[in-house]
């Protein structure tokens, strides 16, 4: 006698499904290779979604992507932590249609997710160990705060400049900001008591933010001298124009060189390729791509400048550069030599020679 089955039972079967994570519900789309189930709106939590699985697609084998974002990983991590084959995304990488980016809301975000996970269309990206990704918070956390007092230091000179409060020549020749300058800043006198306390207190935050600063960077050093990065950085800071700061930013960006095949697939990375656009007969090769680590690719450029005045071999190809076209052009042909030999150093694992074209 045959007995009739009322549970459900996807064994064999792939559930895909897209999310659209925000801050206070996820938009959540799921299909299988076959029919669309539908599309709707959840708590922020991986927990619900995986009861909502299931519950509704009991035995199936789940497969998800969301892109990345504000959210970082931690999604992910639960996704993962609880049976979910989960990728994170890069959101230009999935595909679009026209019609999708005129009408673009959190339904068709989510559906076109999935659709793509469901088409093998999309590409997952690296994720970062929690104690990489720790340590990258640290080491960003100083850029912050450097760019949070220049900031600062230029507010407190827009306001000399707006009550016509000159600098003294004394600390414009040997350098701004010296504890004599900042004697000086809080003696400027104005004409009411109003413009001298708020001078007063913008002074009070350039120091906080000194102080700030000079605690993260402390911080920054003793990271980099640790077990985890130490080998690493002294390869890193062998290679001219790359510091303190620069290195331990690559070497937390990166997390392994491994990740990188050649040295091309590092400067995708870092955005340090051209774009380009052809059509028939026609190849128009422009300027860098928007794509790419910004953060790492200023640092980079900024340390170029230093390579190609301390290394012969890098400031005979910039002199070279510079024949043919502008010394800001010419430095990044450097930022991507610079590159390269953080590429070679890394994954040979010997130090730099100094003059060797």
């Amino acid at each position: 006698m045959r007995i009739q089955r009322k549970e459900l039972n996807f064994k064999g079967q792939s559930i895909y499904v897209g999310i659209d994570v925000h801050k206070k519900d996820w938009k959540v789309s799921i299909k299988s290779e076959a029919l669309t189930y539908g599309t709707f709106t959840q708590p922020p939590t991986a927990s619900a979604l995986v009861q909502h699985l299931h519950r509704n697609y009991p035995g199936a084998s789940y497969y998800s992507a969301y892109e990345s974002g504000f959210s970082g990983f931690w999604a992910h991590r639960d996704l993962i932590s609880q049976g979910v084959n989960n990728i994170v995304v890069h959101a230009a990488d999935v595909p679009t249609t026209g019609k999708e980016r005129a009408f673009k809301t959190d339904k068709r975000d989510c559906s076109k997710i999935a659709r793509s996970l469901c088409n093998g269309e999309l590409e997952a990206l690296h994720i970062p160990s929690i104690k990489t990704q720790e340590d990258r918070s640290l080491v960003r956390l100083r850029l912050t705060f450097r760019k949070d007092l220049t900031r600062q230091k230029n507010r407190v000179k827009a306001m000399l400049n707006l009550y016509g409060q000159k600098i003294p020549e004394r600390f414009l020749s040997s350098g701004h900001w010296s504890k004599a300058f900042i004697g000086w800043l809080k003696e400027v006198k104005f004409e009411t008591g109003s413009a001298e306390q708020a001078l007063k207190l913008l002074i009070d935050q350039v120091e906080h933010l000194r102080s700030c600063l000079l605690e993260v960077t402390r911080k920054v050093r003793k990271l980099a001298a640790s077990q985890d990065y130490c080998s690493n950085m002294k390869l890193m800071t062998s290679i001219p124009g790359i510091g303190l700061v620069t290195g331990i930013a690559f070497l937390t960006q990166i997390e392994t060189i491994d990740r990188f095949p050649n040295t091309n697939s590092l400067a995708s990375y870092l955005g340090l390729i051209p774009n380009c656009h052809s059509s028939g007969d026609k190849e128009n090769t422009g300027e860098m791509t928007y794509r790419g680590n910004k953060w790492l690719r200023e640092l980079l450029v900024e340390g170029a400048w230093t390579a190609a005045r301390s290394d012969p071999a890098l400031h005979l190809i910039y002199l070279k550069h510079c024949k043919k076209m502008k010394p800001n052009k010419a430095i990044i042909r450097i930022a991507r030599k610079v590159l390269n030999r953080i590429y070679y150093v890394l994954k040979n694992k010997s130090e730099y020679e100094k003059g060797i074209v």
